[in-house]
């Protein structure tokens, strides 16, 4: 089955697609264009019908790798910008970035000491300053397909029918 045949049993939202949802995105992920997969990933992000974001990017970084929790840790806090980072900075990422501050990119060493709920904090926060930061990290998630699918049949049902619509 290609990929537009898997495409088209999640176009509408009333029918129940056939065969196994995970195998149908990960079949759909390896052939997909990456920016209609981070917009789809996006819209999972911002869907009633899974978890709040902060959640759910929590739960991507616990699954993730030190370099991937560098990556989105980074991604974060350059949304949040350095006003609002201050905020945080005494508390989450005071612990981690010591008393230097952040003069540079958060290290996968220094990633891999927050916990995922810190990073449900801080991925909150971000929400609050920058609109745009789901679908920065629905991006920088379509390059890591394999840690989507963790996030449930929810979600990827919710990404397989917003790329069903483009």
């Amino acid at each position: 089955m290609g990929i537009l045949d898997i495409l088209k049993q999640y176009a509408d939202p009333s029918s129940t697609p056939t065969g196994n949802i995970e195998d149908h995105f990960r079949q759909v992920a390896q052939e997909a264009d990456p920016q209609d997969l981070g917009k789809g990933i996006a819209s999972a992000f911002r869907s009633d019908a899974t978890p709040p974001f902060g959640q759910m990017v929590g739960s991507l970084f616990g699954q993730s790798n030190p370099q991937q929790q560098s990556g989105v840790l980074n991604q974060l806090i350059q949304s949040i910008g350095p006003g609002a980072l201050s905020g945080l900075a005494g508390g989450v990422l005071g612990r981690v970035l010591g008393s230097g501050g952040l003069s540079s990119m958060i290290t996968p060493q220094q990633a891999s000491q927050l916990s995922p709920n810190d990073v449900s904090a801080i991925a909150e926060h971000a929400q609050q300053h920058d609109g745009s930061i789901m679908d920065k990290l629905g991006s920088f998630y379509s390059q890591h397909p394999g840690l989507v699918q963790t996030l449930g049949t929810a979600a990827l049902g919710i990404v397989m029918r917003n790329m069903s619509n483009r």
